[in-house]
Parts: C-alpha cells; structure tokens; sequence
C-alpha cells in the first residue's frame, strides 16, 4: 500500500512553512488512524473518512515524535519545553543532559537549536495540513448525511487546530500581548494557504484576531456533535482555548463565560483520584488530552519518560522532577497537591529500585505505566485550568466575591480543611496565581504565564542548583529571550522574514 507523504516533494521556492513541514512529515504519515492503517494521496480528498483520518493522523501527532529527538515528542515535548523555563519545574540534577541547556535559557537564544526550531516545525506542520483540510473539505464527496457531519467535524477541527496552533506560536517568538494596546509588535507569519510563498512576520494583534475567527468558526461546526475520543477538539475544547485566548488577551467577560462553558460536564476528580499517578484520559476531570496506546509507543520519546516518577530511564532514574520549594511551602500538607510531593524524596509508596535517584521535593504527580513501560496519557486541559481562569478573570474585573464562590470550590476539593482567603485586591489574585502554579504544575503553562503576566523569572531562595541552571536564577521581564529565535532555516530559506533581536 502506498501511504501518502503529503509534502516530501521537491520545491522550488522555499518558505517558513515548507521547510518547517518537509522536515518532520518526511518522518510521520499525517493520514495514518494507526500504524498500519493509512489511505493513498489519490484518495485523500475522495471520501468523508478519508477526511478524518487527516484530522486522525494530526492527532496522533500532537504526541508522536516528529524526527531523531526523543525529547521532541509533540505538545508533551513542548510542555516540559515550556515549563523548563520556568522556576516551579526544578531538575535537581543534569542527569543526561535532557533538557538542561533549556533549564539554563540558552536554546531560545540561539537560532540554530534544535529547542528553537522544534514549536516552529511542529506547529507549522499542523497548520499546513488544516489549511488543506480547510481548503479542499467541502469538495469532498458526502453522498450520506453520516459523511456531511463527518466533513463538517473534520473541518471543524481543522480550524481548531489552526487556532491553537497560531496561539502557541505567537506566544513563543512574538512579543506579549498588552491588553489595550495595538499590539502591532512583530508576532508570526500567518499563513492561511497551504502553499510556499515567502511571508513577513504579520502583528500580533493580526495573529489574534486569526485565532479568535478560527476558534469561533470550528465553535459553529463542533457545537451539538459528539467527538471520537478525548483526544479530539470538541465544543468544550474550543471553549476552554477561547477561555485560554480571552485571559491572555485580557478580555476578562468573555473569559469567564468560555471558562464555564468549557468546565460544563467535567466535575473536579477526588483526591484517591487526583493522587493516582495522572495518566488515564477516562479521568472525568480531563476535557482533552492524548493516548498513547501499546502500539504506538515511543519508549523513551514519550512524556512519561521524562516526566513520570517510575519509569526506568536514565533520566528518570538520575534526574527526577521536582517541584519548587518556596511553591511547596505556600500549601498546607492537607492540600492533596501537596502530598504528590515528597519533600525527602524517597517516595517509599513506590517501592522505587536502589539505582533510583533520591532529591528532596521530587514529585510523583505522573506515573507511567510501569517501570518498564513509559506509556501515561497526556493532560492537555482539565476542568481545573478553567475554574482558576474563571476565578482569576472575575477578580480582574473587580468581581471578587463571586470569584471566590468559584475558587472556593476548587480549593474546598483539593483541601477539605480550606479556609475562604480574607485577602482582597491584587494579594487575592496572587491566591489564585499561587493556586494555579501548583495546579498545573508539569504541564505546561508557567513560561507562557509569566509572560503573560509581564513578571520577572525569579528562583532565588528555592531548592534550584546554580550548578544545573548555569546560574540562571533571575530573568528580567524585559529580557530579549523571552522571545525565541526564529529558527535559522526559517531565516535562510525566507528572505521576508526578521529576525527577533539577538
């Protein structure tokens, strides 16, 4: 059978996209539902299924490596990336090297790093084939009605794909994004055709006002469908990446409106829950997220052999991930957050080999499969995420009283001893960020956080080793790096395109 291999073809103008897509679909068959499941380039477009087995395979991507890095395995790749950079996330020792020269803020800064080039590939990539879905779904084929709902969720999700991935790429290379202000500030080519043409970097404010169209366009198309698996964009997805947007943005309203429609559905796990290593989609606080199943794992590309507390990896073994410790100590030791995290570091629960490491505060929120198994499924957004957006947004708009309705549930749940916080203005906000921080610890969000928030990167005072962060203990919010390099092939290949400063 031949399997399609949408964009290995020769060029002869080069671009952004191109290169960004040649190099990781040379490796990955975007139609692919399975491994041995694949349909013909001829029949792409030839059938509603076919459709969505693109959508399928774009998926599939979002945690499968895309080239020779194992640390490069899709969206969990970039959420470790993400919170590398931060000061929550702390790495005790270099252990093998994985990660590390991220911890120590040089990839950004370097435009020929695989770290600086690896968002740009991957995200690119996926635009690519949305733009394709997007393009060419409505000549598909639809003889039955199955087949038009079919296009219509396979378009649906394209949008949101597009949306989220723009969403990921301007808070990368671009510079923040001010509420209020025009945001004219360089942000990313935004490329809404799947060809080649050269592009220049379009405003930040023009990416945003892009995503929101898509977020509300793939709204319309997945709003009353069902979706195959947890691991596909639905309405409350959408919703919860509107939420997203609206809090960046600054747009408070409609924050807490997207907020509470994307937690609809989806209660707060129990503690046995919360306490169970992190790792099942099934989880009913879980709104998206990936599965890795047996057949399709990468062994010690996957998120867990990073990320886990178990699995035998050197990485694991040698460089456990531990939780800061000044973060540690604002929680009472009833707060079920707080006991995922050791503070000897023995973890006796999980009768670990002797060969296993021991740092004070490592964590043991994610749990693989098994020692020998480095299999977990993947948080990409819970109901929790959307409680502290809705709390943090109402607060932002003065409306703290019914704020703290909203976070006295999610606190009351993770600690059944909460006290209702007395402090009003920005100490209360600073609750609900603290709360934040050890809520979403691991997955993702801190570096996008402080910059979002215009704060200086601060590790000082914590359990963080100047040896392993090359002394790296404070970034100032005016730091160029907060913005990455756009990667030196993009730079070569595009002759439109500039440069972040360097």
């Amino acid at each position: 059978m031949k399997n399609i291999k949408l964009h290995c073809k020769k060029l002869t103008i080069f671009s952004s996209l191109f290169l960004a897509f040649a190099l990781s679909s040379c490796h990955s068959d975007y139609l692919e539902t399975d491994p041995t499941t694949a349909v013909s380039e001829s029949a792409a477009y030839s059938s509603a299924s076919n459709l969505m087995a693109i959508i399928n395979g774009m998926h599939r991507d979002m945690y499968y490596r895309q080239n020779s890095s194992q640390g490069q395995n899709g969206q969990g790749g970039m959420m470790i990336i993400l919170d590398a950079l931060g000061e929550d996330l702390v790495f005790p020792s270099t252990g093998n090297g994985w990660y590390i020269s991220t911890v120590r803020w040089q990839d950004q800064a370097n435009a020929t790093s695989d770290v600086t080039f690896y968002p740009y590939q991957f995200y690119y990539a996926l635009i690519r084939n949305a733009n394709m879905v997007i393009a060419n779904g409505p000549s598909v084929p639809a003889p039955t009605d199955a087949d038009n709902v079919t296009i219509k969720k396979a378009i649906g999700e394209a949008y949101a794909f597009r949306a989220f991935c723009y969403y990921m790429l301007v808070q990368i290379y671009g510079k923040r994004y001010v509420p209020g202000a025009n945001n004219t500030q360089l942000g990313v080519p935004l490329r809404l055709l799947a060809d080649e043409v050269p592009m220049k970097r379009n405003s930040v404010e023009e990416v945003y006002v892009q995503i929101n169209k898509d977020l509300d366009e793939a709204y319309t198309r997945l709003v009353g469908t069902t979706r195959a698996a947890k691991s596909h964009f639905d309405a409350n997805v959408i919703s919860g990446l509107k939420a997203r947007v609206a809090l960046t943005q600054g747009n408070y309203p409609l924050a807490v409106s997207s907020a509470k429609l994307a937690r609809a559905g989806y209660g707060l796990m129990d503690k046995a829950t919360y306490a169970a290593g992190f790792n099942n989609l099934s989880n009913g606080e879980w709104i998206w997220g990936a599965t890795i199943v047996s057949d399709q794992t990468d062994y010690f590309g996957n998120f867990g052999a990073y990320m886990s507390r178990n699995y035998n990896s050197t990485n694991i073994r040698q460089a456990p991930k531990a939780m800061n410790s000044k973060l540690y100590g604002l929680f009472p030791a009833t707060d079920v957050r707080r006991q995922l995290v050791d503070p000897t570091g023995n973890h006796t629960s999980l009768s670990l080999p002797s060969n296993y490491s021991k740092f004070p505060y490592t964590s043991q929120k994610f749990l693989s499969v098994s020692l020998s198994d480095s299999r977990m499924d993947v948080p990409y957004m819970r109901a929790a995420e959307m409680y502290l957006i809705e709390a943090e947004a109402l607060a932002r708009q003065g409306n703290e009283a019914e704020s703290k309705l909203i976070f006295n549930q999610l606190m009351l749940n993770r600690n059944s001893s909460y006290t209702a916080s007395s402090n009003t203005g920005t100490a209360y906000i600073n609750d609900v960020l603290n709360s934040r921080r050890i809520e979403l610890w691991g997955e993702g969000f801190r570096f996008l956080d402080l910059k979002r928030l215009n704060q200086n990167l601060d590790r000082t005072g914590a359990n963080h080793s100047s040896v392993v962060d090359n002394n790296v203990m404070t970034v100032s919010n005016t730091d160029k790096r907060w913005e990455f390099l756009i990667p030196m092939k993009e730079i070569d290949a595009n002759p439109l395109i500039e440069q972040n400063p360097l």
